[in-house]
């Protein structure tokens, strides 16, 4: 395990794109929330009847505990960001011959998938950290009183984790099988940003009850919208508690799509052509 991360590093350590990726993405997710912050701001602040009812009804969603909950939810709708990444490792190793390199090396067909395997994991944790920097910073600046409520709802964190790492898996079986980056990056955004939003909303008005299998929003669904939804409409609080009681099949549900994911890539590999 440690031999297969130190040539992974070597591989990225000096690969420019990785690393002005990976700043993008760093700077993309406390970004991504301070706008939907500032929307939040601008819709409470004042002082006249509007104002006031809609911090009613709203509440704090950047103060604890609900920073947790509010910036996952926030930041699980820009996957495709950390997706062009794992896409660009694992094609790279196609445009550059270092897959059929590293078995002449001795590598076992095994140890390859497990390299991008470990390369999907780390970029989902990288991805996590940034995201529970952005929920504590919100967290304590927006309510530094409540920082006593800091440790509740922190099962957000492990839920955003396990959707981040099922989407890239998904990112990954496309750079995998496509071996192309521009035509997978393509394929993926035109699915994940249109294809699959045309999907479910077509499902959903005609009450056609598979929308919530469709490979991301299956994962989509593990997290639900912030508390607040649940304040407005007649039948909201319905839904949102309706979201809340199938999240935990949406976890076994995603949980054996990607094993399905990376079972269906360590046979393929077993027998693919290396050349």
């Amino acid at each position: 395990m440690l031999l297969l991360l130190k040539i992974e590093w070597l591989k990225i350590k000096r690969y420019r794109a990785f690393w002005w990726m990976l700043a993008i993405i760093l700077l993309s997710y406390p970004g991504i929330n301070t706008g939907f912050y500032f929307i939040y701001k601008n819709i409470t602040k004042g002082k006249d009847m509007a104002n006031q009812l809609a911090k009613t009804f709203l509440g704090n969603p950047f103060s604890f505990p609900e920073t947790w909950h509010t910036t996952a939810y926030f930041s699980s709708h820009f996957i495709f960001l950390p997706a062009i990444l794992v896409i660009m490792l694992v094609t790279n190793e196609y445009s550059f011959k270092t897959n059929r390199q590293n078995i002449i090396d001795g590598w076992s067909r095994t140890e390859f998938i497990s390299s991008k395997l470990i390369d999907v994991i780390i970029v989902s944790f990288i991805v996590t950290l940034v995201e529970i920097g952005v929920a504590i910073g919100f967290g304590f600046n927006t309510d530094a009183e409540n920082w006593n409520k800091c440790l509740e709802q922190l099962y957000y964190i492990p839920l955003f984790y396990f959707q981040t790492f099922a989407q890239l898996s998904i990112a990954f079986i496309l750079g995998y099988f496509i071996k192309k980056a521009f035509m997978a990056l393509g394929i993926f955004l035109f699915y994940y940003l249109i294809v699959e939003n045309i999907l479910v909303g077509y499902l959903t008005v005609k009450n056609i009850p598979i929308a919530r299998f469709l490979p991301f929003e299956v994962s989509d669904k593990i997290l639900v919208s912030p508390a607040f939804v649940g304040n407005f409409g007649a039948d909201a609080k319905t839904k949102y508690e309706a979201a809340l009681q199938i999240v935990p099949e949406q976890i076994l549900f995603t949980l054996i799509m990607t094993t399905l994911i990376w079972g269906v890539c360590y046979k393929v590999h077993q027998k693919r052509d290396i050349l």
